[in-house]
């Protein structure tokens, strides 16, 4: 784990179609200005030994979504890297740690934050699991984080969405819905 800035606006990412196959490579910041280019992306949840969900607060220096909470992990694998290599470098960057994550499923979204740009994803979602004392955030990356129970969660989107990215939301209804048995098995 660093402190020090891993993201760049200039990393080339893998534009792709509906079925997920690589079409093209635009910079992150392409692939986020105005409505958005369809691109690869994963989000990773990870919970501790008591089942409590790792949540992150998006750093002020994002350019979209900062300083909203979110789910433990997300981003983008870069050209010329796999899922499971991207998945493992963001958990180590942004969290200090790597760990086995189980995919869980891949789903197509778009979502606009305000004038400054769009997601526009297919994101394959995976779960994990660590022990507490292992988490060192990266604060360049993050700006505050917690773990907080399922049941604390569910409370907290139904009384409180505005605080929350619009892909943690999506995500976590349907491993909520039709995952949750999986998580229960970490």
């Amino acid at each position: 784990m660093t402190d020090d800035i891993v993201s760049f606006d200039d990393e080339l990412l893998l534009v792709v179609n509906e079925n997920d196959e690589v079409i093209d490579y635009k910079t992150k910041a392409e692939c986020h200005d105005d409505g958005g280019i369809l691109h690869r992306a994963f989000s990773i949840f990870i919970f501790n030994e008591e089942g409590d969900l790792l949540l992150q607060k998006r750093s002020a220096d994002k350019r979209l979504w900062s300083l909203t909470w979110s789910n433990s992990c997300c981003s983008h694998p870069r050209k010329g890297e796999s899922m499971d290599v991207a998945t493992q470098r963001r958990l180590s960057e942004e969290l200090g740690f790597e760990t086995t994550l189980q995919f869980l499923y891949k789903f197509q979204y778009q979502a606009r934050y305000d004038e400054t740009g769009s997601e526009n994803e297919v994101c394959s979602v995976y779960i994990g699991k660590v022990r507490s004392e292992e988490v060192h955030i990266n604060p360049t990356e993050i700006s505050e984080w917690t773990f907080i129970s399922p049941e604390e969660m569910d409370d907290e989107l139904k009384n409180s969405p505005e605080k929350y990215t619009p892909w943690f939301q999506m995500e976590w209804k349907r491993i909520r819905e039709d995952f949750w048995d999986k998580v229960e098995k970490l």
